[in-house]
């Protein structure tokens, strides 16, 4: 859809933003360039579901952004297509990706979910998930937990294997 130049690249990059974040919806939506420290890798979030919040970037995020123009007048990174505003509603944009993937029952709140998914089956532990997340307690994060079965069953594996052969 990017290379077909026919949606709005802020559309685009906000649903990359998204997986490559794992930042809530409305995160990605009212991001401001003056929240955004490309050098130091980091958006520093006034407000969040659970009050101020950095979000730590990983370079794919970071080059996201950096290919994102900056258009003069408009604050908002996830630009719309009037001047000066920004982009309100993401989701005719995504029932087209859905469409074109063909993953019809896959929500935006998904790609938050596979961000922590893919932390877990990265070896990353709960409280680190936590805090790229921002949750305010390790509870919440542990309902993320469930969406990586295969690390699990690796580690399973890894264990078993290891206590059979000490036990010959």
């Amino acid at each position: 859809m990017e290379a077909e130049g026919l949606e709005l690249p802020s559309a685009i990059a906000a649903v990359i933003l998204l997986i490559l974040t794992g930042c809530r919806l409305n995160e990605i939506m009212t991001l401001k360039w003056e929240y955004v420290d490309l050098d130091a890798g980091v958006v520093n979030l006034p407000d969040s579901k659970t009050g101020a919040k950095v979000v730590y970037l990983g370079k794919p995020a970071i080059e996201t952004l950096r290919r994102l123009p900056r258009l003069s007048g408009n604050p908002w990174v996830i630009y719309g297509t009037k001047p000066g505003a920004r982009l309100t509603d993401l989701q005719p944009f995504w029932q087209r990706v859905r469409a074109r993937a063909g993953l019809k029952d896959a929500r935006i709140h998904d790609l938050r979910h596979t961000f922590a998914s893919a932390a877990v089956a990265a070896g990353q532990g709960l409280p680190m998930i936590g805090k790229l997340l921002g949750h305010t307690q390790v509870q919440t994060t542990a309902r993320y937990a469930h969406l990586a079965a295969d690390p699990v069953r690796a580690a399973a594996n890894q264990v078993s294997t290891a206590i059979a052969s000490a036990l010959g």
